[in-house]
């Protein structure tokens, strides 16, 4: 809950600036500008801060900006704020644009209504570049299994992760998985990069979402999209490869809580398989009690796993400055530090190799 003595624009203006702070870091000077001018909108009662408002009490970890700035992405994306496009990359804009700041600020004014609908909807961005990042885990599983896979993803989303060797990531003259996919990561590792000699098969391909996306869906496609940042192009094509191999890949996401899913899923193990359960960016939108029940019940089949039904825990999650991929793998159940990486999944900086 937030403090009772400091005022609710204050509150949604820390948040923005917050963000801002973290966009920029992360390469996004189009939505570190408009978050820092939102603010200021914010503490002088404008438009911004008519939408914002009532949000003021929210976990402080839901993403608020995000989902605001996703909110006005969606109407450009629709074609429902031409002049703010002419500022956006991904509708063929250009953000050093005149009047950056003017055109947001209008567009949520005219659309203040939609926005409020929208920005009760959680972020959703399925990052594919986290896959490079997750990559180094799967294959250590797979290395010291030498077992097929079963993928469990907790907040799956749209599934795109579940599909992760599907896509191609290569590191100078090496590389791993499919070369003819449309996907594909180059020069994301920084320094060393996974062994990529461990063949790997995946048997089954599940997962779970507050909110699942059908990412074959024109909907689907609009809600994956609206949440990537404008600027950064890059990852806007990788999700519309990741999108074409899901039309030809399977994967299932089921829309359920998250630890009476994963109770579920974890109750019988199977022989001959390693089973996978793995997370991106999920652990903050959890309650502290599914927290707590979902360790419980990793705690519990991990003392029931052998080595012919092996259960690995491989969660990719907001360290100090990066994010940090670590992977528990029973029996043992022994916690290892694998990589650091940007939130994006770039640059990769593996560890695993010296554990």
């Amino acid at each position: 809950m937030p403090d009772p003595v400091t005022a609710p624009d204050e509150i949604v203006a820390r948040r923005l600036l917050k963000q801002a702070e973290w966009c920029e870091r992360l390469g996004s000077s189009l939505y570190a500008t408009l978050l820092r001018h939102a603010a200021n909108d914010v503490h002088a009662g404008g438009p911004c801060f008519s939408v914002l408002n009532d949000h003021y009490d929210d976990a402080p970890d839901s993403a608020l900006a995000l989902r605001f700035l996703g909110a006005v992405h969606r109407l450009v994306l629709q074609g429902e704020a031409p002049q703010l496009a002419r500022c956006y990359p991904s509708a063929g804009g250009d953000s050093n644009c005149d009047d950056l700041w003017r055109r947001f600020r209008n567009v949520v004014e005219l659309h203040k209504a939609v926005i409020r609908e929208l920005i009760v909807r959680p972020v959703q961005t399925n990052e594919v570049g986290r896959c490079a990042a997750l990559l180094g885990g799967f294959l250590e599983v797979a290395r010291q299994t030498r077992l097929p896979l079963r993928l469990l993803e907790v907040g799956a989303a749209a599934g795109l992760i579940l599909r992760w060797d599907q896509y191609r990531y290569e590191a100078g003259d090496e590389g791993w998985g499919d070369p003819r996919s449309p996907v594909c990561m180059k020069g994301v590792f920084a320094g060393q990069h996974p062994h990529f000699g461990a063949p790997v098969r995946v048997i089954e391909r599940r997962g779970c979402d507050a909110s699942p996306i059908d990412p074959t869906t024109e909907e689907g496609r609009l809600i994956l999209q609206s949440y990537v940042w404008p600027d950064q192009l890059k990852r806007f094509r990788h999700l519309a490869a990741a999108i074409d191999v899901a039309r030809h890949v399977p994967a299932n996401v089921d829309q359920a809580n998250a630890p009476d899913w994963l109770e579920t899923a974890l109750a019988d193990g199977v022989s001959g398989v390693a089973t996978v359960v793995y997370h991106s960016i999920v652990w903050q939108y959890l309650s502290n009690g599914d927290r707590a029940r979902f360790e419980r019940v990793m705690a519990a089949a991990g003392t029931a796993a052998t080595h012919n039904k092996p259960l690995a825990w491989l969660r990719f999650e907001p360290g100090e400055d990066l994010a940090e991929v670590r992977l528990q793998l029973w029996p043992g159940g022994k916690d290892r530090l694998l990589a650091r990486s940007g939130f994006h999944g770039k640059p990769v900086h593996w560890l695993g190799n010296e554990g």
